[in-house]
């Protein structure tokens, strides 16, 4: 299951729309998977938090409904339908993935 603002059923949502944006992101604090980290924040009652190299799937193909590791979305198309993502999500890379690990 995913949250956003005005979603579709391949989770496009109010702030991106285009047909290759079919990506998921979960958030690193709630846990939640959002069509996008601004639909997260319009929701929520905090900020989209990163997922650092711990979390095995921080990603969800909106098209085929299946979880993705990070490397499975940073190869630019869904493994098991082959859907392209949006390659300028990569400007985003820094609000998505974190390089550090959840301190316990």
């Amino acid at each position: 299951m995913f949250y956003g603002l005005e979603i579709d059923g391949e989770s496009r949502c109010l702030h991106y729309h285009s047909p290759l944006d079919v990506v998921v992101l979960k958030c690193g604090q709630c846990q939640r998977y959002y069509a996008c980290y601004e639909c997260h924040d319009a929701l929520e009652d905090h900020n989209f938090l990163a997922t650092g190299p711990d979390v095995e799937y921080p990603v969800l193909c909106g098209v085929y409904k299946t979880y993705l590791t990070q490397q499975e979305y940073q190869d630019g198309a869904c493994p098991h339908c082959q859907h392209p993502f949006n390659p300028k999500c990569a400007l985003h890379k820094s609000i998505y993935f974190t390089t550090d690990k959840i301190k316990e």
